[in-house]
């Protein structure tokens, strides 16, 4: 399993930012990552240094969002929407964002319930529970 560090993750979302800005070509995923960060125009300072990316403290305690974690959990939920995987999210990622008439809105209610899930996981000592997490977007697509 692939496990890359903080610093590898802001790096290669720093270095997709500079490759679409560049003109370059981009990998598979550098082209998903590239698709989420224009639409995170708000994130391009921030993608813009990858030294200053590594350096900075998005703790919760100085009341910064993570650039790097949310648009990690857009690719995450990308990546599970493509396979289905857990079972169940593609039908409920697509009836969620039918409902919001935004994919990207639902995007964003998806990471609440991903993040729910992982919190948990986490503070039960268990595996990731992947039907609840599915429930809990068919739930948001119902409201």
């Amino acid at each position: 399993m692939f496990t890359p560090s903080q610093h590898d993750v802001r790096r290669f979302f720093c270095d997709a930012y500079r490759k679409h800005r560049g003109h370059e070509v981009l990998t598979p995923i550098e082209a998903i990552a590239r698709d989420w960060i224009i639409q995170h125009p708000e994130y391009e300072e921030a993608l813009g240094d990858v030294e200053q990316a590594i350096a900075t403290d998005y703790s919760v305690e100085r009341g910064q969002s993570n650039p790097f974690l949310h648009l990690s959990m857009h690719l995450s939920i990308t990546e599970q929407i493509s396979i289905d995987q857990p079972p169940g999210i593609r039908a409920a990622f697509q009836m969620l964002a039918q409902r919001r008439g935004s994919e990207h809105e639902a995007h964003h209610e998806i990471m609440e319930c991903l993040g729910e899930m992982i919190w948990n996981s986490q503070r039960n000592g268990l595996p990731p529970d992947g039907a609840a997490y599915i429930d809990s977007i068919k739930r948001r697509a119902q409201n």
